[in-house]
């Protein structure tokens, strides 16, 4: 038989098309050809195949080879191809059988001598595969990231010579059955932080309602180390966040099956580009906010940030995904992070201080301050100021709280929220504000003064209206009084 065709898949995004791997010989001078829209990488198959193929003792043909990746529309990026291709051209010279192909998906990198590498996106390809009932055969490094989902039989392989045995019949590939996923590491406990009462509320309110939370203060008052305990105070990742999350640590390359279930924080340095945080390059890979989804996004030293890379921002902070469009390209990820950002009142630092020990001008200030714009600032639910530690708070010895107290009833008070409108009040848009989170009579009262004294926008109000929501679930009262409204307003004063 001079052609065979077989099944791969790229990767578009988060999504995996299907790639029908076309291989045909036909007599002429010598050539391998490759068509199909396909990247260098892809490009450079021809030779690592030859080689694989030669080093494993098998006849590479001398013949004109062509192989056609279909759709030809649809780019093809990675090293990914090398196994499928490798096998066509086995299948089309008749050295091994080509019925054997059907029903089954290939995904490989292949080293000269023949060995399998491991390849991006291993799950986003063992989810696709499960929903067209295929067999997915794998490089064996990649077998306990795609055996995360269910429902999808996966044969992993360390070389050429295994999948072309278990095609053949001599020796079949086990099933991947390996050890259960080790639990993810414990996160920082939120009883090494001593005082700061406020702030410790201010976070266990972000947490119940997904809110996102600014922290502004003297260097050394904990700002960091408070925002590094959040991801210990948020409840556990149901399967599909789990697996979604796990998907773009997997398309990404970053993927550790250790950090199964485990909520990603990302804490991006201040010289961090626009694409690095939000995601692009020629080809669409995600950034820092799709990385965090599900988890934390931490900004510190906020104003460092170049002012275009926040402004980039603004749009997934509302919508929840980012669309990354390019002139071939498009590719969407989804960007439900949860952000904490932290700030210095001043250049220096130490604006406020009782020493006096800051020596920045009015204009400094305000041209420092004036790095985060009013519309990214209106997008924060809470801004709190955390101020210098009295000794007494500092020598002090008994602990605080546990992180352990604190999720508790962060996950009582999201139970609530998902049992009333199916998602964290952080996402409440809309319709949903005016008929979940609307006060009584004396709260109305007390948020118009509010906004006619702070002169509020109508984004600001509906924050005000989202976060005394989750106070008022903190408390488990039914509707929204005056005292959530007062603490939800006290909260997103802004810098003082």
């Amino acid at each position: 038989m001079s052609l065979a065709v077989l099944s791969s898949r790229a990767l578009v995004g988060l999504a995996a098309p299907e790639v029908s791997v076309e291989v045909h010989l036909a007599n002429g001078l010598p050539a391998f050809t490759l068509v199909g829209l396909p990247d260098v990488e892809v490009r450079e198959a021809r030779d690592r195949v030859r080689a694989a193929l030669q080093t494993s003792q098998f006849e590479f043909p001398q013949r004109r080879i062509t192989v056609n990746l279909a759709p030809a529309d649809l780019p093809k990026e990675g090293g990914c191809f090398d196994l499928p291709i490798a096998l066509g051209i086995l299948a089309a010279s008749g050295q091994i059988p080509a019925d054997a192909l059907a029903h089954h998906e290939f995904s490989g990198e292949l080293s000269l001598s023949g060995e399998l590498r491991p390849v991006r996106g291993a799950l986003a390809l063992a989810r696709q595969a499960a929903e067209r009932g295929r067999t997915l055969i794998l490089p064996a490094a990649n077998a306990a990231e795609a055996a995360l989902v269910q429902g999808v039989t996966i044969l992993p392989a360390p070389s050429l010579l295994a999948v072309v045995a278990h095609l053949c019949r001599h020796t079949p590939l086990e099933p991947y059955a390996g050890p259960p996923l080790a639990p993810p590491p414990a996160y920082p406990d939120l009883a090494d932080v001593k005082g700061q009462v406020q702030a410790r509320r201010a976070l266990e309110v972000a947490a119940s309602g997904q809110h996102s939370l600014l922290f502004y203060g003297p260097p050394g008052t904990g700002k960091s180390m408070l925002a590094q305990r959040l991801p210990g105070l948020l409840p556990p990742l149901s399967d599909a966040e789990a697996l979604e999350t796990a998907a773009i640590h997997s398309v990404e390359g970053s993927f550790h099956a250790a950090r199964w279930r485990q909520r990603p924080i990302r804490a991006p340095h201040h010289s961090a580009s626009t694409a690095a945080l939000v995601g692009g390059g020629s080809t669409p890979r995600p950034g820092e906010i799709s990385l965090a989804h599900n988890g934390v996004l931490f900004l510190d030293e906020l104003p460092e940030f170049d002012r275009r890379v926040l402004e980039a921002l603004r749009e997934p902070l509302e919508s929840g995904h980012i669309t990354i469009s390019r002139a071939a390209r498009r590719a969407e990820f989804p960007a439900r992070f949860q952000l904490i950002a932290a700030m210095n009142p001043c250049p220096c630092g130490f604006h406020g201080h009782p020493d006096g020990r800051c020596r920045c001008t009015p204009e400094q200030i305000a041209r420092y301050r004036g790095k985060l714009s009013g519309p990214l600032l209106d997008r924060i639910d809470l801004l709190l100021e955390v101020p210098m530690l009295p000794v007494a708070d500092l020598q002090a010895t008994p602990a605080g709280e546990p992180s352990a107290a604190v999720r508790e009833r962060v996950a009582r008070c999201r139970q609530l929220q998902l049992a009333r409108q199916g998602k964290p009040n952080a996402n409440l848009a809309g319709a949903e504000i005016d008929a979940f989170c609307q006060p009584d009579a004396a709260g109305s009262k007390l948020l118009q003064s509010a906004i006619e004294r702070l002169g509020l926008s109508a984004r600001g109000y509906h924050r005000i209206l989202k976060v005394a929501r989750t106070i008022a679930d903190m408390n488990a009262a039914p509707t929204v009084g005056a005292a959530h409204v007062a603490e939800a307003i006290q909260s997103r004063r802004g810098f003082g």
